[in-house]
């Protein structure tokens, strides 16, 4: 598995079945204002979000892992094993761990594809652009790329049409390899653990060593 996929900022593609499912798609480089606004508005609505998360990379290697969403600013992938990856998003900054090495990345969060899901509040112009949108048989797809750096890639939101839900977002990087990540039994507005995102704190790295 590829472990620096799911921050590596990339461009995300439709999976092949949501592309089935969605029917007939809009023209490629078309965007619709009307999308752009529901997406923003479900993520400026979004507190907190637990769902397990099943992650496909570009061989077909699979992980899977907890991901916790907190809105605005935190966000957390915790991998199964044999998988050592465990990824923070806070503080304006994104924490790559690996287990196995017990070797702490940090990069800043805008940096990073997800960052786009933690801005406050999340507004889809600027300093990033869409570049496409789709919508049809109760999908809809918006991808997006930072408008200063399109060469890092780009990556793209798959929800819910009615009522808008976050089920899906592919990543493609700059050396065009595509990671798909896709939520399951997803649980809104739960109670979370503050101290889950807090890897700034020395008490956090020594449990980090201790579950080892």
């Amino acid at each position: 598995m590829n472990r620096r996929a799911l921050i590596a900022l990339p461009a995300l593609a439709l999976p092949k079945l949501a592309l089935a499912q969605a029917g007939r798609p809009a023209a490629r480089g078309r965007v619709d204002p009307a999308v752009v606004q529901r997406v923003e508005a479900y993520f400026n609505g979004l507190t907190t979000l637990r769902a397990r998360f099943t992650q496909v990379a570009e061989n077909g290697a699979t992980a899977q892992g907890t991901a916790l969403i907190w809105r605005p600013s935190r966000m957390r992938f915790d991998y199964d094993p044999p998988e050592p990856t465990l990824l923070v998003a806070a503080d304006n900054q994104f924490f790559h761990y690996d287990r196995a090495l017990r070797e702490p990345t940090v990069v800043p969060v805008n940096s990073t594809p997800l960052g786009v899901l933690l801005r406050n509040p999340l507004r889809l112009s600027g300093d990033v652009t869409v570049t496409e949108t789709e919508r049809g048989g109760g999908l809809m797809r918006v991808t997006v790329r930072r408008t200063s750096a399109p060469e890092e890639g780009s990556i793209t939101l798959i929800l819910d049409d009615d009522p808008p839900a976050l089920r899906q977002w592919a990543v493609l990087d700059a050396q065009g390899r595509t990671t798909r990540v896709t939520l399951h039994n997803v649980e809104l507005g739960v109670r979370l653990d503050p101290f889950q995102f807090q890897f700034n704190n020395p008490r956090f790295r020594e449990e980090l060593e201790q579950a080892r």
